[in-house]
This record gives structure tokens, sequence and C-alpha cells, in this order.
């Protein structure tokens, strides 16, 4: 597979409205990190999104991609959600309903938030949607498995994602011991890196290294940045080589 990271920020993005700190003036493009989401051009080269930021629209003329198969969300905070209206060129372009996959409660909130993508009168040119609800377990998109892994986002669960020997994690800030054994023996993981101080909802930079020396994939990146973490360079200077700090358009091989 590969994998495009199609935004790697927080939920505000960096740079941050309004600041003036030397990341968010920082002119090295590693350190411009729309919304987080990544693109997955499958084995059977069809094209997934998890999740569809507020940037969605931005992400897929930014990185050029054309076809979209599927969107699996994460979770229903805006940052994750907000820019699903935007499949319209994909509905017109595939003549078709683009496949959602999310879990009920998140599913719930796309009808409340997209109420009139699924009003019994349509009006006309509004997003086609064939909504999937997931539960935790193991499920089929496009002839790919992906694995949920319920982590906790303050008091609000969460997916990440094991597909293959690939896992993807964002808003995180606590794993069960019985989640964290989905992720055992993963190659590559991707979790979130917000910043160095405590914080409500996600994990530290430092507790996400723990975790990652822990569980000692062969390559691992950090997403979900925050301004307050610091420079893109200055950070990755203090990691090993099999630790990066992801950035917006990367891409890799799994």
């Amino acid at each position: 597979m590969k994998i495009t990271f199609l935004g790697t920020g927080t939920s505000q993005g960096v740079p941050v409205i309004g600041c003036d700190c030397p990341v968010c003036t920082s002119i090295d493009f590693h350190d411009k990190r729309l919304r987080s989401s990544i693109h997955i051009q499958t084995d059977e080269n069809k094209s997934i999104v998890v999740d569809s930021g507020p940037d969605f629209r931005q992400q897929m003329l930014v990185n050029r991609i054309k076809t979209l198969d599927a969107i699996v969300f994460t979770h229903e905070h805006r940052d994750h959600t907000s820019g699903l209206d935007d499949i319209r060129p994909f509905n017109y372009l595939q003549k078709k309903a683009i496949d959602v996959f999310a879990n009920k409660r998140v599913v719930n909130q796309l009808k409340i938030d997209f109420a009139y993508a699924f009003s019994e009168k349509k009006y006309p040119g509004v997003p086609e949607i064939n909504l999937q609800e997931i539960e935790n377990k193991s499920f089929e998109v496009e002839k790919t498995q992906f694995l949920p892994i319920e982590v906790m986002h303050h008091k609000l669960p969460v997916f990440g994602y094991r597909i293959k020997d690939f896992t993807y994690i964002t808003d995180c800030n606590y794993i069960s011991d019985q989640e964290y054994s989905k992720i055992e023996g993963t190659k590559t993981l991707v979790i979130n890196g917000l910043q160095h101080e405590p914080h409500i909802s996600h994990f530290t930079f430092e507790q996400s290294l723990e975790l990652i020396r822990k569980l000692k994939p062969e390559r691992a990146y950090f997403t979900h940045i925050s301004h307050k973490l610091g420079k893109h360079k200055s950070v990755e200077k203090t990691l090993p080589s099999w630790i990066r700090l992801a950035y917006d358009g990367l891409q890799i091989e799994v």
C-alpha cells in the first residue's frame, strides 16, 4: 500500500490564526500542517481516505487525488469530519455514492451535521453518501481489512486502525491492554504527538515516544502535531532515525 499524509496538524492546524510563534512564522514547508488525515492507495489500487476534515478539498487538490472509493472515520470531531460535503465532485465524476464507514455514534452525528444529505427529499446536488456502520471488530473496505483499535480521547472512545502491518492512531491519551494487543507486531506505527506539555485528551510527545519504544515497530511517525511541539527540523534532530515526524505530503510504502 502507499500511504500519503494529507494533513499532520492538530485541530487548529499550523500556523494557528493570529499566532506569531517561531513555528507559525516558519518558512519551512514541514511546519505547515493541515488537519490530520491520510490517503491509502491499496494493493487493489483503491482510494481510501481516513478522516475528511475542514481541509479535505485542499488536500484532494494538492495531492491530485482524482478518485475516491471510501472514507473511514476515526471519530466525530469536526476537525476530522467537516469536509465530508466535498465528496460531491467524486460523486459526479464516478457517478456513484461514496461508502463512508463509521461506528454508530459517529454515524448518528454525521446525520445531524449533514442532515441535508440524508433527508427524504434531497436538494439537488447534495453529497451522495452510503453509510456503513461498523463495530469494534475487523471489517472490509474495497477488499482491504481494517481492524479498529478503540482508544480514549479523554472520555470519548475513538477508533485507530490497523491495516495489515500499518497502524494509524490519532487523538489518543489512553490505550487499554486489550486494544494494545491489537497493535503489537505492527511494522509501521503512526501516533499523535501533540506537544510536550500535559494535555487533557492527548498523549504528550514523550508519552507517545515511550509507547513507540515499547512496541518497537520497524518505523514510527508522529502526526496530529501542534505548533507547541517546536520546529520540525529541530524536533527530528532529537529522534533516532527510525522515528520521524510526519509532514503534509509525505508518502510511504507499507
